[in-house]
């Protein structure tokens, strides 16, 4: 466990202050749920996202329909790419998405760009394509976003419509 030199004190109300700096690293936002772990004597906060019990399944859903489309899959949370298959896969899987990408779950988009234009999939990266966008909504709140990417071939309505039942499936299996 990384120090930081930071003390904080608990109010009278239980609550203690996460400072500013260790927030934006984490990307920890306002509303955002923290789960809370008890590990011998140290209480750990980790930020919570519902994706996370679900990464086996997202994983096996993205290898399947790869299998069909042939054009790279991923599956994010709010913060990062949890499931990917794909030629894209090993560069994308488990890295923070881009304020771009966010902002598009923050907004609840669905969207496809059948032209090839510049997409700012992580921070650092930026790749020339062509894809479809598609939010998962768990019990109206924005939780992810299902993005399919080609390099090659512009994509249309067939793979809109798999973005679109896959982030319905999604969003159905996390309300149970």
């Amino acid at each position: 466990m990384k120090a930081t030199g930071v003390i904080r004190r608990i109010d009278d109300l239980g609550r203690v202050v996460i400072p500013k700096e260790i927030r934006k690293n984490l990307r920890i936002k306002e509303g955002d749920n923290l789960e809370i772990f008890v590990q011998n004597d140290e209480v750990i906060l980790k930020k919570y996202s519902m994706m996370n019990k679900i990464n086996d399944l997202a994983q096996e859903l993205t290898d399947a329909i790869y299998t069909f489309m042939k054009h790279s899959i991923f599956i994010t949370d709010t913060d990062s790419i949890v499931a990917g298959s794909g030629p894209l896969k090993k560069e994308y899987i488990n890295k923070n998405i881009s304020d771009f990408i966010t902002d598009s779950i923050k907004r609840r988009e669905k969207m496809i760009e059948n032209h090839f234009k510049e997409l700012k999939i992580t921070s650092d990266d930026t790749l020339t394509c062509s894809y479809v966008m598609s939010t998962i909504l768990v019990n109206g709140e924005a939780t992810g976003m299902i993005l399919i990417i080609s390099e090659d071939e512009k994509l249309g309505d067939t793979e809109m419509q798999m973005a679109s039942i896959v982030s319905s499936f999604m969003t159905k299996y996390l309300e149970q």
